[in-house]
This record gives C-alpha cells, structure tokens and sequence, in this order.
C-alpha cells in the first residue's frame, strides 16, 4: 500500500505498524511522529496500523552546532 512520509511516497506491507515503519527507516532515538495531522504518541507506535494514503510527518533530533 502506498503512504506518504515526510512528502514523499513509500510503499509498505499491509498491516504495518508505525513502530516497524520507523525500523524499517532505521530511525531511533527520539523521534516525533504526525499521522494524519495527529501527534502519535510513542505508546501507540506498536499498535497503530498505518493504512492506504495515510500521511505521516516525522521528525528526529540532530545534535551539532
């Protein structure tokens, strides 16, 4: 199925779940994600399914100066 992340079109199996999208990314640490125009709580990640055409913003913390 198709979703968007960060504006850009990704393909994922049915049944994903935000938790192994963001491993799937390779994303760790803190992270914020948006699903939907929604703040996705960090306790919901490994429940809640992403469907078709759902658009997810995400964003992680980068250190530098």
């Amino acid at each position: 199925m198709k979703i968007n992340v960060n504006g850009k079109e990704h393909q994922v199996a049915e049944g994903t779940s935000v938790e192994k999208l963001l491993r799937d990314f390779n994303i760790t640490g803190p992270v914020a994600v948006e699903l939907n125009r929604q703040i996705c709580p960090k306790k919901l990640h490994g429940t809640t399914v992403l469907h078709p055409a759902d658009t997810l913003e995400i964003v992680t913390i980068v250190g530098g100066g």
